[in-house]
Protein backbone atom coordinates (compact mmCIF):
# COMPACT_ATOMS: atom_id res chain seq x y z
CA UNK A 1 0.00 0.00 0.00
CA UNK A 2 1.31 3.39 -0.98
CA UNK A 3 1.72 6.23 1.48
CA UNK A 4 -0.59 8.59 -0.53
CA UNK A 5 0.38 11.66 1.47
CA UNK A 6 1.05 15.07 0.01
CA UNK A 7 2.83 17.86 1.88
CA UNK A 8 2.13 21.54 1.23
CA UNK A 9 5.52 23.24 0.81
CA UNK A 10 4.83 26.89 1.64
CA UNK A 11 2.32 29.58 2.54
CA UNK A 12 -0.63 29.48 4.91
CA UNK A 13 -0.84 25.67 5.00
CA UNK A 14 2.93 25.03 4.99
CA UNK A 15 3.87 21.52 6.20
CA UNK A 16 0.23 20.31 6.21
CA UNK A 17 -0.01 16.70 5.09
CA UNK A 18 -3.03 15.64 3.08
CA UNK A 19 -4.20 12.25 1.80
CA UNK A 20 -4.91 11.72 -1.87
CA UNK A 21 -6.66 8.91 -3.73
CA UNK A 22 -4.89 5.77 -4.88
CA UNK A 23 -5.65 6.14 -8.58
CA UNK A 24 -3.66 4.42 -11.36
CA UNK A 25 -1.35 6.89 -13.10
CA UNK A 26 -1.77 9.59 -10.43
CA UNK A 27 1.66 11.08 -9.75
CA UNK A 28 1.71 14.17 -7.57
CA UNK A 29 4.33 16.75 -8.48
CA UNK A 30 7.27 15.92 -6.17
CA UNK A 31 8.11 18.35 -3.33
CA UNK A 32 11.42 19.36 -4.91
CA UNK A 33 9.82 20.16 -8.28
CA UNK A 34 6.97 22.09 -6.62
CA UNK A 35 9.49 24.08 -4.61
CA UNK A 36 11.36 24.99 -7.81
CA UNK A 37 8.12 25.89 -9.60
CA UNK A 38 6.83 28.13 -6.84
CA UNK A 39 10.23 29.83 -6.59
CA UNK A 40 9.84 30.62 -10.30
CA UNK A 41 6.30 31.89 -9.65
CA UNK A 42 6.86 33.66 -6.33
CA UNK A 43 5.80 37.09 -7.68
CA UNK A 44 2.90 35.73 -9.74
CA UNK A 45 0.79 33.59 -7.41
CA UNK A 46 -0.60 36.06 -4.88
CA UNK A 47 -3.91 37.39 -6.18
CA UNK A 48 -3.82 35.17 -9.28
CA UNK A 49 -6.74 33.31 -10.81
CA UNK A 50 -5.47 29.76 -11.36
CA UNK A 51 -6.61 26.65 -13.19
CA UNK A 52 -5.38 23.22 -12.10
CA UNK A 53 -6.45 21.06 -15.03
CA UNK A 54 -6.07 17.30 -14.47
CA UNK A 55 -5.80 18.20 -10.77
CA UNK A 56 -5.19 14.63 -9.54
CA UNK A 57 -3.84 14.95 -5.99
CA UNK A 58 -4.36 18.72 -6.10
CA UNK A 59 -0.68 19.35 -5.28
CA UNK A 60 -0.35 22.37 -7.60
CA UNK A 61 -3.72 24.00 -6.95
CA UNK A 62 -3.48 23.53 -3.18
CA UNK A 63 0.04 24.96 -3.16
CA UNK A 64 -1.19 28.01 -5.12
CA UNK A 65 -4.08 28.48 -2.67
CA UNK A 66 -1.72 28.20 0.29
CA UNK A 67 0.47 30.91 -1.27
CA UNK A 68 -2.33 33.43 -1.75
CA UNK A 69 -3.96 32.72 -5.12
CA UNK A 70 -7.21 34.71 -5.44
CA UNK A 71 -9.04 31.61 -6.60
CA UNK A 72 -8.27 28.19 -8.04
CA UNK A 73 -10.44 26.03 -10.26
CA UNK A 74 -9.47 22.36 -9.94
CA UNK A 75 -10.71 20.03 -12.67
CA UNK A 76 -10.56 16.27 -12.05
CA UNK A 77 -12.37 13.51 -13.92
CA UNK A 78 -11.65 10.46 -11.72
CA UNK A 79 -14.37 10.06 -9.04
CA UNK A 80 -12.05 8.91 -6.22
CA UNK A 81 -9.49 11.65 -6.92
CA UNK A 82 -12.26 14.28 -7.07
CA UNK A 83 -13.70 13.07 -3.75
CA UNK A 84 -10.26 13.22 -2.07
CA UNK A 85 -9.82 16.77 -3.41
CA UNK A 86 -13.26 17.74 -2.09
CA UNK A 87 -12.35 16.28 1.33
CA UNK A 88 -9.02 18.17 1.41
CA UNK A 89 -10.61 21.47 0.42
CA UNK A 90 -13.15 21.01 3.24
CA UNK A 91 -10.43 20.03 5.72
CA UNK A 92 -8.42 23.16 4.85
CA UNK A 93 -11.48 25.42 4.79
CA UNK A 94 -10.49 26.58 1.30
CA UNK A 95 -13.26 28.99 0.32
CA UNK A 96 -11.56 30.36 -2.80
CA UNK A 97 -11.37 27.00 -4.57
CA UNK A 98 -13.86 25.39 -6.92
CA UNK A 99 -13.73 21.69 -7.72
CA UNK A 100 -15.12 20.66 -11.09
CA UNK A 101 -15.66 16.91 -11.46
CA UNK A 102 -15.55 16.65 -15.25
CA UNK A 103 -13.49 15.85 -18.31
CA UNK A 104 -10.81 18.50 -18.94
CA UNK A 105 -11.69 19.19 -22.59
CA UNK A 106 -15.42 19.37 -21.85
CA UNK A 107 -14.73 21.83 -19.02
CA UNK A 108 -12.52 24.01 -21.24
CA UNK A 109 -15.30 24.18 -23.83
CA UNK A 110 -17.60 25.77 -21.23
CA UNK A 111 -15.19 28.11 -19.38
CA UNK A 112 -15.32 31.78 -20.38
CA UNK A 113 -13.11 33.62 -17.85
CA UNK A 114 -9.34 33.78 -18.46
CA UNK A 115 -6.67 32.66 -15.98
CA UNK A 116 -3.37 34.16 -14.81
CA UNK A 117 -1.77 30.75 -14.18
CA UNK A 118 -2.68 27.40 -15.69
CA UNK A 119 -1.23 24.17 -14.32
CA UNK A 120 -1.28 21.32 -16.86
CA UNK A 121 -0.30 17.83 -15.79
CA UNK A 122 -2.20 15.59 -18.22
CA UNK A 123 -2.00 11.80 -17.99
CA UNK A 124 1.12 10.69 -19.82
CA UNK A 125 1.10 9.08 -23.26
CA UNK A 126 -2.54 9.88 -24.01
CA UNK A 127 -1.95 12.70 -26.55
CA UNK A 128 -4.00 15.19 -24.56
CA UNK A 129 -1.60 18.16 -24.49
CA UNK A 130 -2.13 19.56 -27.98
CA UNK A 131 -5.96 19.29 -27.90
CA UNK A 132 -5.90 21.00 -24.48
CA UNK A 133 -3.67 23.83 -25.73
CA UNK A 134 -5.85 24.25 -28.82
CA UNK A 135 -8.98 24.53 -26.66
CA UNK A 136 -7.29 26.90 -24.17
CA UNK A 137 -6.41 29.33 -26.93
CA UNK A 138 -9.65 28.89 -28.90
CA UNK A 139 -11.50 29.90 -25.71
CA UNK A 140 -8.95 32.68 -24.87
CA UNK A 141 -8.46 31.22 -21.38
CA UNK A 142 -4.91 32.48 -20.76
CA UNK A 143 -4.60 36.16 -19.85
CA UNK A 144 -2.20 38.21 -21.99
CA UNK A 145 0.57 38.13 -19.37
CA UNK A 146 -0.43 34.71 -18.04
CA UNK A 147 1.74 31.62 -17.69
CA UNK A 148 1.30 27.89 -18.18
CA UNK A 149 3.14 25.34 -16.08
CA UNK A 150 3.32 21.98 -17.81
CA UNK A 151 4.53 18.52 -16.87
CA UNK A 152 5.10 16.12 -19.74
CA UNK A 153 7.12 13.04 -20.63
CA UNK A 154 10.82 13.92 -20.83
CA UNK A 155 10.94 12.55 -24.40
CA UNK A 156 7.95 14.60 -25.61
CA UNK A 157 8.64 17.06 -28.41
CA UNK A 158 5.90 19.68 -28.52
CA UNK A 159 5.98 22.67 -30.88
CA UNK A 160 4.96 25.38 -28.41
CA UNK A 161 5.56 28.16 -30.97
CA UNK A 162 2.51 26.83 -32.83
CA UNK A 163 0.44 28.05 -29.86
CA UNK A 164 2.30 31.36 -29.50
CA UNK A 165 4.19 30.05 -26.46
CA UNK A 166 7.84 29.95 -25.55
CA UNK A 167 9.69 28.14 -22.78
CA UNK A 168 10.58 30.57 -19.99
CA UNK A 169 12.06 28.02 -17.55
CA UNK A 170 12.43 24.25 -17.50
CA UNK A 171 13.79 21.39 -15.46
CA UNK A 172 13.80 17.61 -15.75
CA UNK A 173 13.40 15.12 -12.91
CA UNK A 174 13.51 11.46 -13.91
CA UNK A 175 10.99 10.84 -16.69
CA UNK A 176 9.23 14.20 -16.21
CA UNK A 177 10.04 17.46 -17.97
CA UNK A 178 8.62 20.52 -16.22
CA UNK A 179 8.19 23.73 -18.21
CA UNK A 180 7.03 27.24 -17.45
CA UNK A 181 5.58 28.68 -20.66
CA UNK A 182 4.84 32.31 -21.50
CA UNK A 183 3.27 33.87 -24.54
CA UNK A 184 5.75 34.86 -27.22
CA UNK A 185 6.25 38.56 -27.65
CA UNK A 186 5.73 39.89 -31.12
Amino acid sequence: MKNNLLRIIGGEWRSRKLKFADVPGLRPTPDRVRETLFNWLQWHVSGARCLDLFAGSGALGLEALSRGARDVVMVEKHPAAAQALRDNLTLLGARNARLVHDDALRYLGRETEAFDLIFLDPPFRQQLLEPVLEKLFAQALLKQDGMIYLEQESEADTDFARFGLQVHRETTAGQVRSLLLVQSSG
